[in-house]
């Protein structure tokens, strides 16, 4: 993949328009990233920021969110992470706004003996793969975080899985200037008039390009309370998994149910797992006011890692981040600009185009 491809051998760089098509935390952070190198962008998105990067709880966890065999995608997910404090500390400036980012880091929590021995499992995945997860006895982590259940088994810290709040992230990227707007749907490639034209339009780039992507549903909880909570708090409760992700000024973000469906319908179900497994592991939520309940769409892939690359001349694609479009967004939008201008971060994503799907 070369510049040569994307641009116009004969513009100047700082001719060169670039159409980015999705206009939530990747999408945005690329726009962000190219006008910073002086590209005149146009985000094309009926509503930018409203999408699933609005619902997500904003966990930036490496270690986290390291499946069992996914081995590349944790390196990828390692380096972006490593980005995240110079990223946010760039956007706040420039924006002026306070993202919400937390580095006091994670806590992963067992009720139950099945549980623990699960979440061991987990963490001999999580440092063969060279993450940091901590073994933690149930008293050293009460010790860390009062708040957690007496019950608990055991777990681990991950003090390298840090937070920030998405829905602050997308004020701050939407408030930039230089950065123009067409509030309308794209329904046809062809039909944005640009040099360079950018898909990262989640799971609807199926539709626009053909893609393997697909609309993994997830149900979340908005819970607000006296605050106090320091640590993400990640585990398991009789074998539901769940998180809680407090915010400085008293949200607490519980999370999230995998569903392979399309519909937008929250569940009393989905409500009752959830609130039971957060209880379960921190007994204190069930006081909090429960003020919203959201459905957001995860754009998965076969083989749950993103596509970034070159789909054709002058069309690049950064979709299918799945559970990781917050965590990815800065090396995603680093990728792509070098995609687009010639740069050694385009790389650092060589093994997730889009022609490995055939």
């Amino acid at each position: 993949m070369s510049a040569a491809l994307l641009v116009r051998p004969k513009c100047r760089p700082t001719k060169t328009r670039v159409a980015i098509v999705g206009g939530g935390i990747v999408g945005l952070s690329i726009a962000w990233r190219l006008t910073q190198r002086g590209y005149p962008v146009t985000v094309h998105d009926p509503g930018p920021g409203t999408g699933a990067s609005s619902v997500a709880a904003g966990m930036l966890s490496p270690a986290g969110e390291a499946a069992y065999g996914e081995r590349e995608l944790a390196v990828l997910a390692v380096e972006s992470a490593h980005r995240w404090p110079a990223f946010a500390a760039e956007l706040a400036t420039e924006s002026g706004h306070d993202l919400g980012y937390r580095d006091d880091g994670t806590v992963l929590v067992a009720r139950t003996d099945d549980d623990l021995a699960e979440l061991r499992r987990l963490v001999s995945w999580q440092t063969a793969l060279g993450l940091s997860a901590v073994p933690a006895l149930a008293s050293e982590l009460r010790a860390r975080e009062p708040r957690l259940a007496p019950r608990i088994r055991g777990g681990a810290v991950l003090p390298d899985d840090h937070q920030v709040d998405p829905r602050r992230v997308l004020a701050a990227l939407l408030s930039l200037p230089g950065i123009a707007y067409v509030r309308q749907p794209v329904t046809d490639l062809s039909t944005v008039d640009s040099e360079v034209v950018v898909l990262a339009a989640g799971y609807t780039s199926a539709e626009l390009a053909g893609l393997p992507v697909r609309p993994v549903k997830g149900q979340l909880l908005r819970l607000r309370g006296p605050g106090g909570l320091r640590y993400v708090v990640r585990g398991w409760a009789d074998g539901r998994s769940v998180y809680v992700v407090p915010r400085a000024d008293g949200e607490v973000v519980v999370g999230a149910t995998t569903e392979e469906r399309s519909d937008a319908t929250v569940t009393a179900g989905a409500v009752l797992d959830l609130l039971r497994a957060a209880v379960d592991l921190v007994p204190e939520l069930a006081e909090y006011v429960l003020t919203e309940t959201q459905v957001g769409f995860r754009p998965g892939t076969p083989d749950n890692a993103p596509v970034i690359g070159e789909l054709r001349p002058g069309v690049l694609v950064a979709t299918g981040h799945y559970r990781n479009g917050v965590l990815l967004a800065p090396v995603t939008a680093d990728a792509v600009a070098d995609l687009v201008t010639g740069g050694p971060d385009a790389e650092l994503v060589k093994a997730y185009g889009p022609e490995r799907f055939g």
